[in-house]
């Protein structure tokens, strides 16, 4: 018979019946046969082994946090399979370890419900933001809102909705439903909205194509009168700019063709522009050749003459006829200083000239004479006299009537 401490929870009998021992005594647990009693309690040592390690496992996945449900599953299991276990250990310890983690699995469970139920509360709250962010968009003045720009937000709000669906926590069956249907109604207002706006449009981009192109058979149909045709196709393109949008794609395309008519009568003008340009060259030429000649007329100081010579010159400078747009302000301004200098010359005739205004000088200079002759005799009388203040006084007039005299015999 083999000794009773082979180990100190278990033995091997004779008939290798291998027991363990508890505190109500010892339980037969298997037989090893045709092994050594040590190779027997092994065998049995590894089956607690297993036992323990599972144990020790759940204890880790407790403290990791996981799900009360599967804990309690775990729990019953281990319970029952450590109720008489075929194993040789301080299976005692493993059943209080055990027993242990049975009550930390209702603290668990009341934790993880309260946990639960806070997620739950935060889902909501999140799906009550995306269905407030889709309402907001739904309730916009189709009429002023960038469809594209309100397409990409609601699309994003349900992409964020269906990833939150898949992967946050579940929410009540009756507020999930209820927040899903106001969402759903906030998308097909927009959905709605969108169609009839994008069908609105379609509508006034039709009416617009037929108008432009219109337009443009009006266009090419200018194109005999060449450069004659410019002012009528000025006016079709303020029509063109009423017309309104036709659409990207049409626009283009249409604004192609009529823009090609118009070509064809400014390429008409250009022809005759270039043409007349060289014309103009040859009037240039002709125009300061002349106006070097005109240019001799400011050093003739007889008006009669000037006026002649100048009279002579404008008559040719009409006929050579026009120059360069960018030469007429010059030329101009030279033929311009040339007729101010005989406009002065007349004047200055006329100023000096003027009946009406030669009689009231020639009155005026005898009234000053007059005066003149008077102060003279005054002033003579002060000197005699000898009174200072009236020889001052009467130089002063005298003095101040001279320079009237003198400037109206100037």
């Amino acid at each position: 018979m083999a000794s009773d401490d082979q180990a100190p929870w278990g033995r091997v009998d004779d008939d290798g019946t291998v027991y363990v021992r508890e505190a109500d005594g010892e339980r037969a647990v298997g037989q090893y046969p045709d092994a050594t009693p040590a190779e027997a309690l092994a065998y049995y040592e590894r089956k607690f082994t297993e036992l323990a390690g599972q144990v020790t496992l759940l204890e880790q996945r407790v403290k990791r946090g996981a799900s009360a449900n599967d804990v309690s599953k775990a729990v019953t299991h281990l319970r029952e399979a450590l109720a008489e276990p075929s194993a040789v250990g301080d299976i005692a310890t493993l059943r209080t370890r055990v027993a242990a983690l049975d009550t930390t699995v209702v603290e668990l469970t009341q934790q993880q419900s309260a946990e639960a139920q806070q997620a739950q509360a935060e889902a909501v709250a999140y799906r009550t933001t995306l269905v407030v962010e889709a309402e907001v968009l739904a309730s916009q003045d189709p009429a002023r809102v960038q469809w594209k720009t309100v397409t990409t937000q609601i699309d994003d709000v349900f992409a964020r909705w269906q990833k939150h669906q898949q992967e946050g926590p579940r929410i009540p069956k009756g507020e999930g439903n209820e927040l899903w249907k106001r969402f759903r109604a906030a998308r097909s207002t927009i959905d709605t909205n969108r169609k009839a706006f994008y069908a609105e449009l379609d509508a006034v981009h039709r009416d617009a194509r037929t108008r432009k192109q219109a337009l443009v058979e009006q266009a090419e149909a200018l194109a005999p009168k060449g450069a004659d045709g410019i002012p009528a196709y000025r006016g079709l393109l303020d029509d063109w700019k009423r017309a309104g949008r036709a659409g990207k794609k049409y626009d283009d395309a249409l604004w192609a063709k009529f823009k090609a008519a118009g070509d064809v009568l400014y390429g008409a003008k250009s022809a005759i522009v270039a043409q007349d340009e060289a014309e103009y060259d040859d009037n240039l030429v002709a125009k300061l050749a002349l106006l070097d000649e005109a240019d001799g007329i400011l050093a003739i100081t007889d008006r009669t003459a000037a006026r002649d010579a100048l009279i002579s010159v404008q008559q040719r400078f009409d006929e050579i006829g026009r120059v360069p747009r960018d030469q007429v302000r010059p030329v101009e301004d030279r033929l311009r200083k040339v007729e101010n200098h005989v406009r002065k010359l007349d004047e200055d005739f006329w100023q000096k000239n003027n009946p009406e205004k030669k009689a009231r000088s020639e009155g005026l200079a005898g009234q000053l004479q007059s005066a003149i002759a008077k102060l003279e005799a005054e002033l003579e009388a002060a000197e005699a006299s000898g009174d200072k203040r009236a020889v001052k006084d009467a130089q002063e007039a005298l003095a101040a009537r001279r320079i009237w005299l003198d400037a109206l015999g100037s």
